[in-house]
């Protein structure tokens, strides 16, 4: 058996699988279909325990190609139904293995419909997963006492601690296809060199970012969350990339000078995610905790200046405020769902950022073009 406990004292019992553990964390749901284990192993959920909507999970097991970073990062796992059978020619192993290798408990058999009505009308909510035996007040205590997410930085927990050059000799950078017919007999699509250097601020990167960047044409150089600016300079770039992460970005004070600097230096600038977050801060704005936050890959944002609809993958739970942006910045993309900041761009200077993930995998691909923007962006400042 296993317990799930909330710190308001709502209580759901199931039937435990993965790591026979104990951990705590802030309750969030996710609204995607697939991707499991993209989201295991996006760093932007360090500290949370995420809740699928959708009602069965893990029915095509996990592989090594589709992780997002070197371990997973989520605190727990909740589902409503665990696939009993994995069948796919691309998976290694099943999801029950994959959490127990890395120590993750998981609750199946819960009603995880009534858990993410009561996210949404409540808020986020602190909590606690256990598949150990613990009674439900020790739960609901511990559960009440983590410190949650506002105020803490993550970031700095799962950086890369040393700086590295990613994947120079190109061997996972290819798009994947399954050729059909007689698109197997032509030979891959060969990558572009990568002639533009940029440094990207490892904030908690998702390896799909890196992978798109290269296919666009940039050599990259990842450097640690708190890298200072003129370390970052040092590697001699044509420009400056910001990565997502977890955490509060109001507590990342270090990051927020070390790219203000960048920006004055007139590196051109892009930032996904928490890297948007942190360059808006540095632009002058402010940023607040969501209520909920925005996690799945069926967010409608909307492009003011063409007004062309986005459907976007997301996983944030604070937010640019846009009152606070200066007369300079410009809030060029809002989501339609509660009308809040999900892009940015400088009137004047090459800067421009997004709330959401234009990289994502398994998709959608709506917003990919937001890379080749960037490219246009470097080889015309």
């Amino acid at each position: 058996m296993a317990i799930l406990a909330l710190e308001d004292g709502t209580v759901f019992h199931g039937k435990g699988f993965g790591s026979k553990t104990t951990a705590c964390g802030e309750i969030c749901f996710n609204t995607s279909m697939t991707g499991y284990q993209e989201i295991l192993t996006d760093p932007s959920y360090k500290g949370q325990i995420v809740t699928m909507t959708y009602p069965q999970i893990g029915n095509y097991g996990v592989n090594i190609e589709d992780v997002e970073s070197y371990q997973p990062h989520v605190s727990g796992f909740v589902v409503r139904e665990l696939s009993p059978l994995v069948s796919n020619w691309r998976s290694t192993g099943s999801l029950d293995d994959y959490l127990i290798k890395h120590r993750i408990p998981g609750i199946q058999g819960i009603d995880t419909r009534a858990l993410t009505k009561k996210l949404r009308v409540k808020g986020a909510l602190n909590g606690l997963i256990s598949t150990e035996d613990i009674t439900e007040d020790e739960a609901i205590k511990q559960a009440s006492e983590w410190h949650g997410m506002e105020g803490t930085d993550y970031a700095k927990v799962v950086t890369h601690e040393k700086a590295f050059a990613w994947d120079e000799s190109d061997q996972s950078n290819e798009e994947f296809r399954l050729p059909q017919g007689a698109e197997s007999e032509l030979p891959p699509t060969a990558l572009p060199p990568a002639e533009i250097p940029v440094v990207v601020y490892d904030f908690g990167v998702k390896y799909n970012i890196l992978r798109c960047l290269r296919r666009h044409g940039f050599a990259i150089h990842v450097i640690p969350a708190t890298t200072t600016a003129k370390e970052a300079l040092s590697y001699k770039p044509a420009c400056l990339f910001l990565s997502n992460g977890p955490g509060d970005p109001a507590s990342m004070d270090y990051a927020v000078k070390n790219v203000k600097e960048l920006v004055d230096h007139g590196l051109p600038t892009f930032g996904i995610c928490l890297g948007h977050q942190i360059l808006g801060q540095a632009l002058g704005a402010k940023t607040f905790k969501l209520k909920f936050g925005h996690r799945g890959a069926n967010q409608p944002v909307k492009d003011l200046e063409t007004d062309r609809i986005e459907i976007t993958s997301q996983n944030h739970g604070f937010a640019v405020d846009q009152e606070s942006l200066p007369e300079d910045v410009v809030a060029h993309r809002i989501n339609l769902n509660d009308k809040t900041v999900e892009g940015l761009k400088h009137r004047s200077k090459p800067l421009f950022s997004v709330q959401y993930h234009p990289e994502a995998s398994p998709g959608p691909h709506d917003s990919q073009s937001l890379f080749s923007d960037f490219k246009n962006l470097v080889t015309h400042a």
